[in-house]
């Protein structure tokens, strides 16, 4: 195994000690100094329910519980939408489609309340940096090497899970 990717993997503990720790924060009274790049945990009532990454986090944390957020802005939501209706089955064309749904008063109604859900939950979250990417003349080219290490690192947070 490469030893730089051995040591992001190792370092994995630490960082959902971190998550863990902190004390959780509702979306509305979210601090205006959250890390730029980090990992994020949505629970409720003690529940972890949603782990996500972002390299924006303040944004993305909002764009949860945002009343105007649409279907692709507010995952998450239209996610816990998707078990409140019953309608868990994805689909790949316009029939069943997020927009679809969404055209559904059932559906609207299920997702605004998602969002307003994730508003009341609780949300940690932790910096997660980017590495540095190696040198060219190291055998991994610009990018390939961190976007292996932050979907390595999501992963396995989420396999916690």
């Amino acid at each position: 195994m490469n030893r730089r990717f051995k040591r992001y993997a190792d370092s994995l503990d630490a960082s959902l000690n971190r998550l863990l720790r902190m004390k959780p924060v509702k979306l509305p009274a979210l601090p205006r100094q959250v890390p730029d790049a980090g990992i994020y945990l949505f629970s409720e009532r003690g529940r972890h329910l949603y782990v996500g990454r972002s390299n924006r986090m303040r944004s993305r944390l909002l764009r949860h519980g945002r009343p105007s957020a649409g279907h692709n802005r507010a995952t998450f939501a239209f996610r816990l939408a998707r078990h409140r209706t019953g309608i868990t089955k994805p689909a790949y064309k316009s029939e069943g489609s997020r927009s679809q749904l969404l055209s559904r008063p059932k559906s609207r109604k299920a997702f605004s309340k998602a969002k307003d859900r994730i508003r009341r939950m609780d949300v940690r979250y932790v910096e997660e940096v980017d590495p540095p990417a190696p040198s060219p003349l190291g055998g991994v080219r610009g990018g390939r090497f961190r976007h292996a290490v932050q979907r390595f690192r999501y992963a396995l947070i989420l396999l916690i899970y």
